[in-house]
């Protein structure tokens, strides 16, 4: 079996801040009821157009927050050397022996556990985060149309029903029209698996992760994580960032849904296996019920701080043209309309420097972190063409 299919068969060892705002009241962690050490330690494998932005924010977010260090890609990249395989050497500032200097990987990669176990310690808690293979593909057509599968299609059905005529498996941007989750899991997404294969892969992802989320249930899923993580609930309390504006969906019938299953077979495989394991997870961990209560605080959570951040409150969400400050500005790619948000005006410090740090897209807090860590390299990279705008010591 090549390494396209299983990579390496070593698995990922097991592992065993700020609070919100001053003007916000503290919640207590009604779930915790046995001392435990926050992990801070952590790889996110950022699969694509699966909600991962605002896991990314999350991550940035806590990782800023409490002082930690980010494996960033090198010479102020936005990804980790994607869509080629991960490499240690992709990350600015690793050499050989000096792991423990990174806390968090967090930015686009093709994964290779082998690579990064040469980042990250062995203590590293290791999560990714799933898409329903459907609307992960309704998606990736309106955001990647430009992409040489996508672009000569007039729509997703038209694609759908006579793939051969569009799609080339060999074109360097194939990945993003087939099997896009289990390419960015390292696998061969044009692979025609048996179902022993099939079943390998599976087993490989479960060793290789310490948990799989889902986007579909995204508050669940973060819950999960906060109890994963021993983190607070402040610090999975967040806003949807990268996300389309609703008019650019599209519904799809029962027909084009059977024919995307049957086209990412082997996303198809990997979405429900570990559907399954996300609700026997809950099942054993904590219960229905009691996950439900601690949705609902995080409900009231998030509403408090959009009221306290946003102006619009919890639909505070605009297209690009309503932004006022445009160095918050998300990027626009391919035929999806991107929203972002306008922050409330006067603000506190301490409160506007929390609001700022969630809505700020991943590009941007991408550039403020590697200006942070290597301020002389950062200097050479980014140079302005006006001088940076500077909100409360986070430069844009």
């Amino acid at each position: 079996m090549d390494r396209e299919l299983l990579q390496s068969k070593s698995t990922v060892p097991r592992a065993g801040g700020d609070a919100l705002a001053h003007s916000l009241p503290a919640v207590s962690n009604s779930s915790r009821t046995v001392a435990c050490r926050p992990k801070t330690h952590v790889v996110f494998l950022k699969v694509h157009k699966s909600a991962s932005s605002t896991v990314m924010n999350i991550l940035f977010h806590f990782g800023e927050t409490h002082h930690l260090t980010f494996a960033l890609p090198i010479n102020g990249a936005s990804q980790l050397g994607y869509p080629h395989y991960f490499l240690a050497e992709s990350v600015e500032g690793f050499t050989l022996g000096n792991a423990s200097a990174f806390n968090i990987i967090c930015h686009h990669m093709r994964f290779l556990q082998a690579q990064v176990q040469k980042v990250m310690p062995s203590s590293t808690f290791y999560f990714s985060i799933l898409r329903n293979p459907i609307r992960l593909m309704e998606s990736s057509f309106v955001y990647y149309k430009g992409s040489s599968p996508f672009s000569p299609a007039q729509s997703l059905e038209e694609f759908l029903s006579q793939p051969a005529r569009f799609y080339n498996s060999s074109a360097p941007d194939s990945h993003y029209a087939k099997n896009l989750m289990a390419f960015d899991f390292g696998f061969n997404h044009n692979g025609n698996f048996s179902a022993k294969h099939m079943q390998l892969m599976l087993q490989y992802i479960k060793e290789a992760f310490d948990l799989l989320l889902l986007s579909e249930y995204f508050d669940k899923s973060m819950v999960l994580l906060k109890e994963a993580l021993c983190w607070d609930l402040d610090s999975i309390v967040s806003f949807p960032l990268n996300s389309r504006e609703g008019s650019t969906g599209s519904a799809l019938s029962e027909s084009t849904a059977e024919k995307i299953k049957s086209w990412n077979r082997l996303d198809w495989a990997i979405y429900r296996h570990f559907n399954r394991t996300f609700w026997q997870r809950i099942d054993w961990s904590m219960g229905r019920e009691h996950m439900q209560q601690e949705v609902r605080v995080l409900w009231e959570r998030q509403e408090q701080l959009a009221k306290t951040c946003l102006q619009g409150g919890e639909r505070g969400s605009i297209g690009p043209r309503e932004l006022r400050d445009k160095s918050l500005a998300p990027l626009q790619h391919g035929k999806a309309t991107i929203l972002g948000y306008n922050l409330k005006p006067g603000l506190d410090k301490v409160t506007e420097r929390l609001c700022l740090r969630m809505v700020t897209p991943e590009l941007q807090y991408s550039r403020s972190l590697y200006r942070r860590q290597f301020p002389e390299k950062a200097q050479q990279i980014y140079k302005p063409a006006h001088p940076p705008r500077i909100h409360n010591g986070i430069m844009d």
